[in-house]
């Protein structure tokens, strides 16, 4: 996909473009995609028009919701939907005062080349949210551009959107979340130098730097976590530490059958599920105690118990007898469960 910073084109091939914002890329939008594609004739492209910035972020300050995906995220996901080309605008002033007409004539047509447009069917769009679709669909008719508005999906009797999962991933319900976008929610971040007590305490954790969007509830999470194109099996602390009175929030995870040191490498957390919230323990052997209960959430299964019975299988750790602890992984920085 190529990614344009502005709206000129090159060539100018007929287009059929997307709008919106788009965050998680969830399956509404996913359907639209597929609207886009479905448009597209032979020697046409594949557009989407989306923004750096959440529009609230500019038209009420301090209201934007924290986001689903990074604007890194989002554009992957944009990409893997099959769209050619994705015109990527700052929401400002330049934008937030075109008049509807303006939007359609300068930068639909004479700058984009536009031939069909696809939006939600409740899309708005101009200054002051003064057109929505069927203003859309008049204004491009003389110049033979058709305009899609596609309906909402709905999924348990409610319609799918990014406010409805946003407000799973904060719950931390992400079972949920992840079946919704159609795909796992997911947690970057560079691995910085910790406190060490993840070590100490016999559990090296690799320490997150905090990506700028929504992160789930605090509470220990499993996980899959993918470093350097393989996935291994992890737990994932978010919070606060409070055992140890810290105030900043952080992510540390644990991966097993890890033993590298991947400071400022960079980790990628997907299907996060929640095991239990976090609390402060009353000494460092009952924290102990208790993350060694939390390793049941990603351990091997017992192939005897799996062989025997056909009920839920009973979990065990795996010990490598190489390692000097069964709790061997990835760094020498901060745990908190």
């Amino acid at each position: 996909m190529k990614l344009c910073y502005g709206v000129d084109r090159a060539g100018m091939r007929p287009l059929v473009l997307a709008i919106g914002f788009f965050d998680g890329l969830h399956l509404g939008h996913r359907a639209l995609m597929r609207d886009v594609l479905r448009l597209r004739k032979p020697g046409w492209r594949a557009g989407v028009l989306t923004f750096a910035n959440h529009p609230a972020s500019f038209l009420r300050p301090g209201t934007e919701p924290p986001l689903i995906c990074t604007m890194q995220e989002r554009i992957v996901r944009l990409a893997h939907a099959g769209l050619d080309e994705c015109f990527l605008l700052q929401f400002d002033a330049s934008v937030a005062l075109l008049e509807p007409a303006e939007f359609v004539e300068r930068v639909l047509i004479n700058q984009l080349g536009v031939r069909a447009v696809v939006v939600g069917a409740t899309f708005r769009f101009g200054h002051k949210r003064a057109g929505d679709v069927q203003m859309l669909a008049k204004l491009l008719a003389p110049h033979g551009a058709l305009v899609l508005g596609v309906e909402n999906l709905q999924a348990e009797g409610e319609r799918i959107s990014s406010t409805r999962i946003r407000a799973l991933i904060a719950a931390g319900e992400l079972g949920r979340a992840d079946a919704l976008l159609g795909e796992s929610y997911e947690v970057r971040g560079v691995v910085e130098l910790g406190r060490g007590r993840g070590h100490n305490l016999g559990f090296p954790t690799a320490n997150l730097k905090l990506p700028e969007k929504l992160l789930p509830r605090d509470g220990v999470y499993a996980a899959v976590a993918r470093y350097d194109g393989r996935d291994y099996a992890a737990l994932v602390s978010i919070g606060t530490n409070p055992t140890f009175g810290a105030a900043g929030r952080t992510i540390e995870a644990w991966l097993r059958d890890f033993r590298q040191t991947i400071y400022g490498r960079e980790i990628a957390l997907r299907e996060l599920r929640f095991v239990r919230a976090q609390r402060t323990f009353p000494n460092e052997e009952a924290l102990v105690a208790q993350m060694n209960d939390d390793l049941n959430a990603v351990a091997y299964p017992d192939y005897a118990a799996l062989t025997t019975s056909r009920s839920p299988s009973r979990v065990t750790r795996a010990v490598d007898p190489l390692a000097s602890s069964p709790r061997s992984s990835a760094l020498e920085s901060g745990v908190e469960t």
